[in-house]
């Protein structure tokens, strides 16, 4: 019986022993396994990163593209905007302008236009009539102007 109980156990200490060979050779082959894959994921973790960092840069290019767009486009909005007040402003000012009589610059420059027109005719006829007159002698008396009158108090 003894005889019968140690082979039984023998029999059952080498069923044991291939359970736990089997169990070893496995857990190394995971182990392998789990080191190959480190070293696969750091040769390959630089390519990942790099083209990680390469389309976060187009990503980012293409952001600030939109961006621009967009902060040219609202700049235009609002300089229209500006010139829509300002124009309004302007034509407001010159009503209440006008209404006053005050002249514009337009008037300002037909005047100023005007009076040299006449200035030039002033002067032309000046020089016609300084041609025409006869030259004064030295004896002669100088024109006596009336005091100007004094205001009745």
């Amino acid at each position: 019986m003894v005889k019968k109980l140690v082979v039984k156990k023998l029999k059952s200490v080498g069923k044991d022993s291939q359970l736990s060979a089997t169990i070893r050779e496995s857990a190394q082959q995971i182990w392998l396994a789990g080191l190959g894959a480190f070293a696969k994921a750091q040769q390959e973790g630089n390519k990942v990163f790099d083209a990680l960092v390469r389309q976060g840069e187009s990503i980012q290019h293409s952001t600030r593209k939109v961006a621009e767009d967009k902060v040219t486009e609202m700049a235009a909005k609002a300089t229209g905007t500006w010139d829509k007040l300002e124009q309004v402003f302007e034509n407001r000012v010159a009503r209440s302008l006008h209404s006053l009589g005050v002249p514009t610059r337009d008037d300002v420059a037909v005047l100023a236009k005007r009076v040299a027109e006449l200035k030039a005719t002033v002067d032309k006829l000046h020089a016609g009539a300084a041609k025409t007159a006869k030259p004064k002698s030295a004896a002669a008396k100088p024109v006596r102007r009336a005091a100007p009158r004094k205001a009745a108090a």
